[in-house]
Protein backbone atom coordinates (compact mmCIF):
# COMPACT_ATOMS: atom_id res chain seq x y z
CA UNK A 1 0.00 0.00 0.00
CA UNK A 2 2.79 2.42 0.86
CA UNK A 3 4.63 1.80 -2.42
CA UNK A 4 1.44 2.12 -4.49
CA UNK A 5 0.65 5.36 -2.65
CA UNK A 6 4.07 6.74 -3.59
CA UNK A 7 3.46 5.90 -7.26
CA UNK A 8 0.06 7.63 -7.19
CA UNK A 9 1.56 10.74 -5.55
CA UNK A 10 4.33 10.92 -8.17
CA UNK A 11 1.70 10.61 -10.92
CA UNK A 12 -0.40 13.38 -9.35
CA UNK A 13 2.63 15.68 -9.03
CA UNK A 14 3.81 15.14 -12.64
CA UNK A 15 0.30 15.72 -14.03
CA UNK A 16 -0.11 18.90 -12.00
CA UNK A 17 3.17 20.22 -13.41
CA UNK A 18 1.83 19.81 -16.96
CA UNK A 19 -1.05 22.21 -16.36
CA UNK A 20 0.88 25.55 -16.34
CA UNK A 21 2.74 24.52 -19.50
CA UNK A 22 -0.57 23.86 -21.34
CA UNK A 23 -2.05 27.10 -20.00
CA UNK A 24 0.94 29.02 -21.37
CA UNK A 25 0.34 27.46 -24.78
CA UNK A 26 -3.26 28.66 -24.75
CA UNK A 27 -2.26 32.21 -23.76
CA UNK A 28 0.79 32.54 -26.05
CA UNK A 29 -0.38 30.49 -29.08
CA UNK A 30 -4.13 29.94 -29.11
CA UNK A 31 -5.37 33.38 -28.05
CA UNK A 32 -2.98 35.55 -30.22
CA UNK A 33 -3.77 33.41 -33.32
CA UNK A 34 -7.53 33.24 -32.62
CA UNK A 35 -7.19 29.46 -33.01
CA UNK A 36 -10.36 28.20 -31.28
CA UNK A 37 -9.71 24.57 -32.21
CA UNK A 38 -6.25 24.72 -30.61
CA UNK A 39 -7.69 26.35 -27.47
CA UNK A 40 -10.43 23.65 -27.20
CA UNK A 41 -7.88 20.90 -27.83
CA UNK A 42 -5.57 22.19 -25.09
CA UNK A 43 -8.54 22.79 -22.76
CA UNK A 44 -9.84 19.24 -23.19
CA UNK A 45 -6.33 17.90 -22.60
CA UNK A 46 -6.15 19.95 -19.37
CA UNK A 47 -9.52 18.59 -18.22
CA UNK A 48 -8.40 15.02 -18.94
CA UNK A 49 -5.13 15.55 -17.04
CA UNK A 50 -7.05 17.14 -14.12
CA UNK A 51 -9.41 14.13 -13.89
CA UNK A 52 -6.53 11.63 -13.94
CA UNK A 53 -4.65 13.74 -11.37
CA UNK A 54 -7.76 13.79 -9.16
CA UNK A 55 -8.02 9.98 -9.37
CA UNK A 56 -4.33 9.65 -8.46
CA UNK A 57 -4.80 11.97 -5.48
CA UNK A 58 -7.89 10.12 -4.22
CA UNK A 59 -6.19 6.76 -4.69
CA UNK A 60 -3.09 8.01 -2.87
CA UNK A 61 -5.18 9.18 0.12
CA UNK A 62 -6.94 5.80 0.36
CA UNK A 63 -3.70 3.85 0.01
CA UNK A 64 -1.94 6.11 2.52
CA UNK A 65 -4.69 5.55 5.08
CA UNK A 66 -4.48 1.77 4.59
CA UNK A 67 -0.69 1.82 4.84
CA UNK A 68 -0.53 4.02 7.94
CA UNK A 69 -3.28 2.14 9.79
CA UNK A 70 -1.57 -1.16 8.98
CA UNK A 71 1.80 0.21 10.05
CA UNK A 72 0.35 1.55 13.32
CA UNK A 73 -1.37 -1.78 13.99
CA UNK A 74 1.79 -3.81 13.41
CA UNK A 75 3.93 -1.43 15.47
CA UNK A 76 1.43 -1.49 18.34
CA UNK A 77 1.38 -5.30 18.20
CA UNK A 78 5.20 -5.44 18.18
CA UNK A 79 5.40 -3.16 21.24
CA UNK A 80 2.71 -5.11 23.10
CA UNK A 81 4.38 -8.44 22.26
CA UNK A 82 7.68 -7.08 23.58
CA UNK A 83 6.04 -5.87 26.80
CA UNK A 84 4.55 -9.35 27.32
CA UNK A 85 8.12 -10.72 27.36
CA UNK A 86 9.28 -8.15 29.92
CA UNK A 87 10.27 -9.23 33.38
CA UNK A 88 9.01 -7.32 36.42
CA UNK A 89 12.33 -5.46 36.43
CA UNK A 90 11.83 -4.33 32.82
CA UNK A 91 8.34 -3.04 33.62
CA UNK A 92 9.66 -1.27 36.74
CA UNK A 93 12.25 0.44 34.52
CA UNK A 94 9.56 2.16 32.40
CA UNK A 95 6.52 2.29 34.74
CA UNK A 96 3.09 1.07 33.72
CA UNK A 97 1.76 4.55 32.89
CA UNK A 98 4.68 5.27 30.58
CA UNK A 99 4.18 1.96 28.74
CA UNK A 100 0.49 2.84 28.24
CA UNK A 101 1.46 6.24 26.78
CA UNK A 102 4.04 4.68 24.47
CA UNK A 103 1.55 2.08 23.23
CA UNK A 104 -1.18 4.67 22.57
CA UNK A 105 -0.21 8.34 22.20
CA UNK A 106 3.32 7.77 20.91
CA UNK A 107 2.31 5.19 18.33
CA UNK A 108 -0.58 7.43 17.18
CA UNK A 109 1.95 10.24 16.62
CA UNK A 110 4.20 7.91 14.61
CA UNK A 111 1.24 6.61 12.63
CA UNK A 112 0.18 10.16 11.67
CA UNK A 113 3.76 10.97 10.68
CA UNK A 114 3.92 7.84 8.52
CA UNK A 115 0.71 8.87 6.74
CA UNK A 116 2.08 12.34 6.01
CA UNK A 117 5.44 10.97 4.87
CA UNK A 118 3.71 8.47 2.61
CA UNK A 119 1.64 11.19 0.95
CA UNK A 120 4.22 13.98 0.74
CA UNK A 121 7.73 12.55 1.06
CA UNK A 122 7.98 11.76 -2.66
CA UNK A 123 5.37 14.16 -4.03
CA UNK A 124 7.03 17.27 -2.63
CA UNK A 125 10.59 16.54 -3.89
CA UNK A 126 9.27 15.46 -7.31
CA UNK A 127 7.20 18.61 -7.59
CA UNK A 128 10.12 20.73 -6.38
CA UNK A 129 12.66 19.29 -8.84
CA UNK A 130 10.35 19.25 -11.87
CA UNK A 131 8.95 22.70 -11.13
CA UNK A 132 12.48 24.14 -10.89
CA UNK A 133 13.35 22.39 -14.17
CA UNK A 134 10.26 23.75 -15.95
CA UNK A 135 10.78 27.24 -14.53
CA UNK A 136 14.42 27.16 -15.67
CA UNK A 137 13.29 26.19 -19.15
CA UNK A 138 11.10 29.30 -19.26
CA UNK A 139 13.59 31.76 -17.73
CA UNK A 140 16.74 30.69 -15.91
CA UNK A 141 17.50 34.23 -14.65
CA UNK A 142 14.25 34.56 -12.69
CA UNK A 143 14.91 31.23 -10.91
CA UNK A 144 17.78 32.91 -9.01
CA UNK A 145 15.16 34.87 -7.01
CA UNK A 146 13.88 31.60 -5.58
CA UNK A 147 17.40 30.20 -5.04
CA UNK A 148 18.27 33.23 -2.87
CA UNK A 149 15.40 32.44 -0.51
CA UNK A 150 16.14 28.70 -0.02
CA UNK A 151 19.18 29.07 2.31
CA UNK A 152 17.23 31.45 4.55
CA UNK A 153 14.36 28.96 4.80
CA UNK A 154 16.76 26.08 5.52
CA UNK A 155 18.46 27.98 8.38
CA UNK A 156 15.09 29.00 9.88
CA UNK A 157 13.79 25.43 9.72
CA UNK A 158 16.97 24.05 11.31
CA UNK A 159 16.67 26.49 14.22
CA UNK A 160 13.00 25.59 14.75
CA UNK A 161 13.79 21.85 14.81
CA UNK A 162 16.75 22.29 17.17
CA UNK A 163 14.78 24.37 19.67
CA UNK A 164 11.52 22.41 19.55
CA UNK A 165 12.76 18.79 19.90
CA UNK A 166 13.61 18.89 23.64
CA UNK A 167 10.29 20.62 24.32
CA UNK A 168 8.35 17.81 22.68
CA UNK A 169 10.31 15.27 24.74
CA UNK A 170 9.26 17.17 27.87
CA UNK A 171 5.65 17.24 26.64
CA UNK A 172 5.54 13.44 26.24
CA UNK A 173 7.00 13.01 29.73
CA UNK A 174 4.05 15.07 30.98
CA UNK A 175 1.72 12.63 29.19
CA UNK A 176 3.28 9.85 31.32
CA UNK A 177 2.55 11.83 34.49
CA UNK A 178 -1.05 12.45 33.39
CA UNK A 179 -1.65 8.79 32.52
CA UNK A 180 -0.16 7.74 35.85
CA UNK A 181 -2.55 10.07 37.67
CA UNK A 182 -5.58 8.69 35.78
CA UNK A 183 -4.50 5.06 36.16
CA UNK A 184 -3.86 5.37 39.89
CA UNK A 185 -7.18 7.13 40.46
CA UNK A 186 -9.27 4.58 38.52
CA UNK A 187 -7.57 1.57 40.12
CA UNK A 188 -8.02 3.05 43.61
CA UNK A 189 -11.44 4.64 43.07
CA UNK A 190 -12.99 2.74 46.01
CA UNK A 191 -10.32 4.06 48.39
CA UNK A 192 -10.74 7.59 46.99
CA UNK A 193 -14.49 7.50 47.67
CA UNK A 194 -14.12 5.77 51.04
CA UNK A 195 -11.82 8.55 52.31
CA UNK A 196 -13.73 11.34 50.51
CA UNK A 197 -10.58 12.40 48.63
CA UNK A 198 -12.25 13.24 45.31
CA UNK A 199 -11.37 16.93 45.71
CA UNK A 200 -7.71 16.06 46.35
CA UNK A 201 -7.65 13.78 43.27
CA UNK A 202 -9.21 16.53 41.14
CA UNK A 203 -6.50 18.94 42.26
CA UNK A 204 -3.79 16.36 41.54
CA UNK A 205 -5.26 15.69 38.09
CA UNK A 206 -5.56 19.42 37.39
CA UNK A 207 -1.90 19.85 38.28
CA UNK A 208 -0.89 17.07 35.85
CA UNK A 209 -3.26 18.35 33.17
CA UNK A 210 -2.02 21.94 33.50
CA UNK A 211 1.57 20.70 33.35
CA UNK A 212 0.81 18.91 30.07
CA UNK A 213 -0.93 22.00 28.68
CA UNK A 214 2.01 24.27 29.54
CA UNK A 215 4.52 21.79 28.07
CA UNK A 216 2.42 21.54 24.89
CA UNK A 217 2.17 25.32 24.56
CA UNK A 218 5.93 25.67 25.09
CA UNK A 219 6.55 23.19 22.24
CA UNK A 220 3.94 24.64 19.88
CA UNK A 221 5.19 28.18 20.55
CA UNK A 222 8.30 27.32 18.53
CA UNK A 223 6.53 25.34 15.81
CA UNK A 224 4.04 28.10 14.96
CA UNK A 225 6.87 30.19 13.46
CA UNK A 226 7.22 27.69 10.62
CA UNK A 227 4.15 28.71 8.60
CA UNK A 228 4.60 32.52 8.83
CA UNK A 229 8.24 32.20 7.71
CA UNK A 230 7.23 30.03 4.75
CA UNK A 231 4.40 32.38 3.76
CA UNK A 232 6.66 35.43 4.04
CA UNK A 233 9.17 33.74 1.72
CA UNK A 234 6.37 32.83 -0.73
CA UNK A 235 5.00 36.37 -0.93
CA UNK A 236 8.49 37.84 -1.24
CA UNK A 237 9.27 35.55 -4.19
CA UNK A 238 5.98 36.28 -5.96
CA UNK A 239 6.41 40.05 -5.57
CA UNK A 240 10.02 39.89 -6.80
CA UNK A 241 9.08 37.72 -9.80
CA UNK A 242 6.16 40.01 -10.70
CA UNK A 243 8.52 43.00 -10.58
CA UNK A 244 11.39 41.51 -12.59
CA UNK A 245 9.15 39.39 -14.83
CA UNK A 246 6.85 42.32 -15.60
CA UNK A 247 9.85 44.35 -16.76
CA UNK A 248 10.92 41.45 -19.01
CA UNK A 249 7.42 41.32 -20.54
CA UNK A 250 7.49 45.09 -21.13
CA UNK A 251 10.92 44.74 -22.77
CA UNK A 252 9.53 41.95 -24.97
CA UNK A 253 12.06 39.34 -23.84
CA UNK A 254 9.34 37.28 -22.12
CA UNK A 255 5.76 36.43 -23.15
CA UNK A 256 2.75 37.02 -20.89
CA UNK A 257 1.83 33.32 -20.87
CA UNK A 258 5.40 32.41 -19.93
CA UNK A 259 5.27 34.81 -16.98
CA UNK A 260 1.94 33.31 -15.85
CA UNK A 261 3.38 29.79 -16.12
CA UNK A 262 6.58 30.87 -14.34
CA UNK A 263 4.59 32.34 -11.42
CA UNK A 264 2.54 29.11 -11.23
CA UNK A 265 5.71 27.00 -11.18
CA UNK A 266 7.30 29.19 -8.52
CA UNK A 267 4.12 28.90 -6.45
CA UNK A 268 4.29 25.12 -6.83
CA UNK A 269 7.96 25.17 -5.82
CA UNK A 270 7.14 27.15 -2.70
CA UNK A 271 4.15 24.93 -1.95
CA UNK A 272 6.45 21.91 -2.25
CA UNK A 273 8.86 23.60 0.16
CA UNK A 274 5.98 24.34 2.52
CA UNK A 275 4.91 20.69 2.42
CA UNK A 276 8.52 19.63 3.09
CA UNK A 277 8.64 21.98 6.07
CA UNK A 278 5.39 20.45 7.34
CA UNK A 279 6.98 17.01 6.98
CA UNK A 280 9.99 18.18 8.99
CA UNK A 281 7.74 19.61 11.68
CA UNK A 282 5.66 16.43 11.82
CA UNK A 283 8.81 14.31 11.99
CA UNK A 284 10.05 16.60 14.76
CA UNK A 285 6.85 16.14 16.75
CA UNK A 286 7.01 12.40 16.21
CA UNK A 287 10.76 11.97 16.71
CA UNK A 288 10.40 12.10 20.49
CA UNK A 289 7.67 9.45 20.20
CA UNK A 290 9.87 7.36 17.88
CA UNK A 291 12.70 7.49 20.44
CA UNK A 292 10.37 6.37 23.24
CA UNK A 293 8.90 3.48 21.22
CA UNK A 294 12.38 2.34 20.11
CA UNK A 295 13.43 2.33 23.77
CA UNK A 296 10.73 -0.27 24.43
CA UNK A 297 11.60 -2.36 21.35
CA UNK A 298 15.33 -2.20 22.14
CA UNK A 299 14.95 -2.96 25.85
CA UNK A 300 16.93 -6.06 26.74
CA UNK A 301 14.62 -8.62 28.33
CA UNK A 302 16.62 -9.81 31.32
CA UNK A 303 14.73 -13.06 31.93
CA UNK A 304 15.04 -15.50 29.01
CA UNK A 305 15.21 -19.24 28.44
CA UNK A 306 18.61 -20.85 28.87
CA UNK A 307 20.69 -21.69 25.76
CA UNK A 308 19.78 -25.39 26.12
CA UNK A 309 16.57 -25.22 28.17
CA UNK A 310 15.27 -28.04 30.33
CA UNK A 311 11.70 -29.09 29.57
CA UNK A 312 11.07 -31.31 32.56
CA UNK A 313 10.78 -30.41 36.25
CA UNK A 314 11.92 -33.58 37.99
CA UNK A 315 10.64 -32.84 41.52
CA UNK A 316 9.80 -30.06 43.93
CA UNK A 317 13.20 -29.70 45.64
CA UNK A 318 14.52 -26.14 46.07
CA UNK A 319 18.06 -25.03 47.00
CA UNK A 320 19.17 -21.44 47.59
CA UNK A 321 22.97 -21.06 47.34
CA UNK A 322 24.27 -17.81 48.83
CA UNK A 323 21.49 -15.85 47.12
CA UNK A 324 21.49 -12.05 47.10
CA UNK A 325 18.83 -9.91 45.43
CA UNK A 326 18.04 -6.23 44.93
CA UNK A 327 15.43 -4.59 42.73
CA UNK A 328 18.04 -2.26 41.23
CA UNK A 329 20.90 -4.27 39.78
CA UNK A 330 23.35 -1.38 39.59
CA UNK A 331 22.93 -0.55 43.30
CA UNK A 332 24.56 -2.47 46.16
CA UNK A 333 21.43 -2.25 48.30
CA UNK A 334 20.06 -5.81 48.64
CA UNK A 335 16.64 -6.79 49.99
CA UNK A 336 17.78 -10.43 50.33
CA UNK A 337 21.27 -11.33 51.56
CA UNK A 338 23.22 -14.55 52.04
CA UNK A 339 20.26 -16.91 51.67
CA UNK A 340 21.44 -20.53 52.03
CA UNK A 341 18.47 -22.82 52.18
CA UNK A 342 17.60 -26.41 51.22
CA UNK A 343 13.99 -27.52 50.83
CA UNK A 344 13.28 -31.16 50.11
CA UNK A 345 10.65 -32.19 47.60
CA UNK A 346 7.32 -32.66 49.39
CA UNK A 347 8.06 -30.32 52.31
CA UNK A 348 5.59 -27.69 53.45
CA UNK A 349 7.41 -24.53 54.51
CA UNK A 350 5.89 -21.63 56.41
CA UNK A 351 7.62 -18.27 55.98
CA UNK A 352 7.05 -15.65 58.67
CA UNK A 353 8.50 -12.17 58.97
CA UNK A 354 7.62 -8.57 59.57
CA UNK A 355 6.32 -6.24 56.89
CA UNK A 356 9.15 -5.37 54.48
CA UNK A 357 11.28 -8.37 55.46
CA UNK A 358 11.27 -9.55 51.78
CA UNK A 359 9.24 -12.74 52.25
CA UNK A 360 7.41 -12.20 48.93
CA UNK A 361 10.66 -11.37 47.14
CA UNK A 362 12.08 -14.71 48.28
CA UNK A 363 9.32 -16.83 46.75
CA UNK A 364 9.12 -14.75 43.54
CA UNK A 365 12.73 -15.69 42.76
CA UNK A 366 11.77 -19.38 42.58
CA UNK A 367 9.46 -18.81 39.59
CA UNK A 368 11.94 -16.34 38.03
CA UNK A 369 9.63 -13.36 38.25
CA UNK A 370 12.92 -11.69 39.15
CA UNK A 371 16.48 -13.00 38.75
CA UNK A 372 19.01 -13.19 41.57
CA UNK A 373 21.93 -10.76 41.65
CA UNK A 374 24.26 -13.19 43.41
CA UNK A 375 24.27 -16.92 43.94
CA UNK A 376 21.87 -19.38 42.33
CA UNK A 377 18.58 -21.15 42.90
CA UNK A 378 18.29 -24.86 42.09
CA UNK A 379 14.79 -26.25 41.45
CA UNK A 380 14.29 -29.93 40.64
CA UNK A 381 18.04 -30.42 40.33
CA UNK A 382 18.64 -27.60 37.80
CA UNK A 383 19.37 -23.89 38.01
CA UNK A 384 16.14 -21.97 37.40
CA UNK A 385 17.95 -20.06 34.61
CA UNK A 386 18.43 -23.35 32.71
CA UNK A 387 14.70 -24.05 32.39
CA UNK A 388 12.31 -23.22 29.60
CA UNK A 389 10.27 -20.44 31.27
CA UNK A 390 6.92 -22.03 30.49
CA UNK A 391 8.08 -25.36 31.91
CA UNK A 392 9.31 -23.71 35.11
CA UNK A 393 6.20 -21.62 35.65
CA UNK A 394 3.85 -24.49 34.82
CA UNK A 395 5.65 -26.53 37.48
CA UNK A 396 5.70 -23.68 40.02
CA UNK A 397 2.18 -22.30 40.58
CA UNK A 398 1.67 -19.07 42.48
CA UNK A 399 -1.16 -17.76 44.61
CA UNK A 400 -0.22 -14.09 44.76
CA UNK A 401 -0.78 -11.70 47.64
CA UNK A 402 -2.95 -9.51 45.40
CA UNK A 403 -4.90 -11.86 43.16
CA UNK A 404 -6.05 -10.55 39.81
CA UNK A 405 -9.00 -11.88 37.86
CA UNK A 406 -9.65 -10.85 34.28
CA UNK A 407 -12.79 -9.80 32.43
CA UNK A 408 -14.67 -12.90 31.36
CA UNK A 409 -16.36 -15.90 32.94
CA UNK A 410 -15.15 -17.85 35.98
CA UNK A 411 -14.33 -20.80 33.72
CA UNK A 412 -12.21 -18.58 31.43
CA UNK A 413 -10.27 -17.31 34.44
CA UNK A 414 -9.70 -20.84 35.72
CA UNK A 415 -8.37 -21.89 32.31
CA UNK A 416 -5.48 -19.47 32.81
CA UNK A 417 -4.04 -22.30 34.90
CA UNK A 418 -4.48 -24.86 32.12
CA UNK A 419 -6.19 -23.91 28.85
CA UNK A 420 -6.73 -27.59 27.99
CA UNK A 421 -8.21 -28.69 31.32
CA UNK A 422 -11.46 -30.64 31.16
CA UNK A 423 -14.54 -29.26 32.89
CA UNK A 424 -14.33 -32.11 35.41
CA UNK A 425 -10.74 -31.06 36.30
CA UNK A 426 -11.92 -27.46 36.74
CA UNK A 427 -14.72 -28.59 39.06
CA UNK A 428 -12.29 -30.75 41.07
CA UNK A 429 -9.82 -27.86 41.49
CA UNK A 430 -12.67 -25.61 42.69
CA UNK A 431 -13.83 -28.29 45.11
CA UNK A 432 -10.31 -28.59 46.52
CA UNK A 433 -10.03 -24.80 46.85
CA UNK A 434 -13.49 -24.60 48.52
CA UNK A 435 -14.65 -22.39 45.64
CA UNK A 436 -17.38 -24.71 44.33
CA UNK A 437 -19.65 -23.79 47.27
CA UNK A 438 -20.18 -20.17 46.25
CA UNK A 439 -19.84 -20.75 42.47
CA UNK A 440 -22.91 -23.04 42.47
CA UNK A 441 -24.97 -20.25 44.06
CA UNK A 442 -24.00 -17.67 41.42
CA UNK A 443 -26.23 -16.89 38.42
CA UNK A 444 -24.71 -18.76 35.51
CA UNK A 445 -22.32 -20.58 37.87
CA UNK A 446 -19.02 -21.18 35.98
CA UNK A 447 -20.23 -19.05 33.05
CA UNK A 448 -20.90 -15.97 35.18
CA UNK A 449 -19.07 -12.87 33.92
CA UNK A 450 -16.76 -11.57 36.65
CA UNK A 451 -16.45 -8.05 35.22
CA UNK A 452 -13.23 -6.04 35.13
CA UNK A 453 -10.85 -7.28 37.83
CA UNK A 454 -13.46 -9.62 39.32
CA UNK A 455 -15.68 -6.84 40.71
CA UNK A 456 -18.72 -9.16 40.88
CA UNK A 457 -17.24 -11.35 43.64
CA UNK A 458 -15.90 -10.66 47.12
CA UNK A 459 -12.24 -10.61 48.10
CA UNK A 460 -12.47 -14.04 49.72
CA UNK A 461 -14.25 -15.53 46.71
CA UNK A 462 -11.63 -14.03 44.41
CA UNK A 463 -8.93 -15.63 46.59
CA UNK A 464 -10.50 -19.08 46.31
CA UNK A 465 -10.83 -18.80 42.51
CA UNK A 466 -7.12 -17.86 42.39
CA UNK A 467 -6.19 -20.90 44.50
CA UNK A 468 -8.24 -23.17 42.20
CA UNK A 469 -6.51 -21.63 39.19
CA UNK A 470 -3.12 -22.53 40.69
CA UNK A 471 -4.16 -26.11 41.45
CA UNK A 472 -5.39 -26.93 37.94
CA UNK A 473 -1.84 -27.24 36.58
CA UNK A 474 -1.06 -30.00 39.14
CA UNK A 475 2.30 -28.30 39.91
CA UNK A 476 5.33 -29.76 41.68
CA UNK A 477 5.65 -26.57 43.79
CA UNK A 478 2.97 -24.20 45.10
CA UNK A 479 4.01 -20.72 46.25
CA UNK A 480 1.25 -19.21 48.37
CA UNK A 481 1.58 -15.58 49.44
CA UNK A 482 -0.89 -14.87 52.27
CA UNK A 483 -3.38 -17.46 50.88
CA UNK A 484 -5.71 -17.16 53.88
CA UNK A 485 -5.51 -13.37 54.13
CA UNK A 486 -8.99 -12.70 52.67
CA UNK A 487 -10.75 -15.84 53.98
CA UNK A 488 -13.00 -16.39 56.97
CA UNK A 489 -11.98 -18.77 59.73
CA UNK A 490 -13.77 -21.84 58.29
CA UNK A 491 -12.53 -21.22 54.73
CA UNK A 492 -8.99 -20.70 56.09
CA UNK A 493 -9.13 -24.02 57.94
CA UNK A 494 -10.47 -25.75 54.81
CA UNK A 495 -7.71 -24.27 52.64
CA UNK A 496 -4.98 -25.21 55.13
CA UNK A 497 -6.37 -28.74 55.28
CA UNK A 498 -6.24 -28.77 51.49
CA UNK A 499 -2.56 -27.71 51.56
CA UNK A 500 -1.85 -30.54 54.03
CA UNK A 501 -3.58 -33.00 51.73
CA UNK A 502 -1.63 -31.75 48.70
CA UNK A 503 1.58 -31.89 50.70
CA UNK A 504 0.84 -35.51 51.67
CA UNK A 505 0.63 -36.29 47.96
CA UNK A 506 4.23 -35.12 47.53
CA UNK A 507 3.92 -31.52 46.33
CA UNK A 508 6.19 -28.86 47.82
CA UNK A 509 4.40 -25.87 49.36
CA UNK A 510 5.92 -22.55 50.45
CA UNK A 511 3.44 -20.41 52.34
CA UNK A 512 4.17 -16.78 53.17
CA UNK A 513 1.97 -15.73 56.06
CA UNK A 514 1.58 -13.46 59.07
CA UNK A 515 -0.61 -16.05 60.76
CA UNK A 516 1.07 -18.27 63.35
CA UNK A 517 -1.90 -20.60 63.05
CA UNK A 518 -1.37 -20.99 59.31
CA UNK A 519 2.37 -21.47 59.74
CA UNK A 520 1.77 -24.19 62.34
CA UNK A 521 0.51 -26.46 59.54
CA UNK A 522 3.96 -26.44 57.93
CA UNK A 523 6.71 -29.04 58.41
CA UNK A 524 9.23 -26.25 58.90
CA UNK A 525 8.89 -22.55 59.69
CA UNK A 526 11.41 -19.97 58.46
CA UNK A 527 11.72 -16.63 60.22
CA UNK A 528 12.99 -13.81 58.00
CA UNK A 529 14.28 -10.48 59.22
CA UNK A 530 15.96 -7.74 57.18
CA UNK A 531 16.28 -10.02 54.15
CA UNK A 532 17.98 -12.91 55.98
CA UNK A 533 16.79 -16.24 57.41
CA UNK A 534 17.68 -15.81 61.07
CA UNK A 535 15.84 -18.78 62.58
CA UNK A 536 14.17 -22.08 61.58
CA UNK A 537 11.82 -24.39 63.47
CA UNK A 538 11.64 -27.96 62.16
CA UNK A 539 8.46 -29.80 63.11
CA UNK A 540 8.59 -32.83 60.83
CA UNK A 541 5.60 -34.54 59.25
Amino acid sequence: YALLCCLCMIGEAVLELCMPFLMAKIVDVGIPNNDLDYIIQMGMLMIGIAVISLCCGAGASWLSAKASMGFGSQLRKAVFDKIQRFSFANIDHFSTASLVTRTTTDISNIQNMFMMLNKMALRSPVMLVFAIFMASMINSQLVTVFLCVVPILAIALFMIVKMAFPRFEAMLAKYDVLNHSIQENLISIRVVKAFVRAKHEKEKFSESNDGLMKASIAAERIIIFNMPIMQLATYFCIIAILWFGGNLVIEGSMLTGELMSFITYITQILMALMMLSMIFVNVLISSASITRVIEVLDETVDILDGPHPEYQLEDGSIVFKNVGFGYKKDVDDRVLKNIDLTIKSGEMIGIIGGTGSSKTSLVQLIARLYDVNEGEIIVGGHNVKDYDLKTLRDGVSMVLQKNVLFSGSIEENLRWGDANASFEEIEEACRQACADEFIKDLPGQYQMDLGQGGVNVSGGQKQRVAVARALITNPEIILADEPTGALDSKSSDDLLSLFNQINDEGQTILMVTHSVKAASHANRVLFIKDGEVFHQIYKGK
